[in-house]
């Protein structure tokens, strides 16, 4: 499971500076201030967590990779797709009713991290 966080962690990072540019560029013109705004958390978020599960492929080398830190880093991906997932799509299409999976992408957020401070006591 090291390469796999490695790898998910490094390709989410790319992808985030990708949007981010692409948000800044592209989208400066076409989205509302609110809008940009929600795209730009999406970025913010997509690259913290990329960082989170690259520090989960070094950790799980250090802590072994147990089955609580794997499920910390899929948390983590799960995390970026639903929360920065649904900002990218609600600040491009405009429909509030995708914020509703917001949330849900949060709360996998908080599960990853917790979850690896779990294993790291253990």
């Amino acid at each position: 499971m090291l390469k796999i966080f490695l790898v998910l962690g490094s390709l989410n990072a790319f992808l985030s500076v990708a949007l981010g540019a692409f948000g800044a560029h592209a989208l400066k013109s076409r989205l509302s201030t609110d809008m940009l705004n929600v795209y730009q958390t999406g970025v913010q978020y997509h690259m913290i967590h990329s960082i989170g599960l690259i520090l989960i492929a070094v950790l799980a080398d250090k802590l072994g990779s147990s089955s609580m830190v794997n499920v910390s880093g899929w948390a983590l991906f799960i995390g970026i797709v639903l929360f920065s997932g649904s900002l990218y799509a609600l600040s491009l299409s405009g429909i509030k009713v995708l914020g509703a999976i917001t949330p849900l992408g949060g709360v996998s957020f908080l599960l990853g991290w917790i979850l690896l401070a779990i294993a790291a006591m253990k």
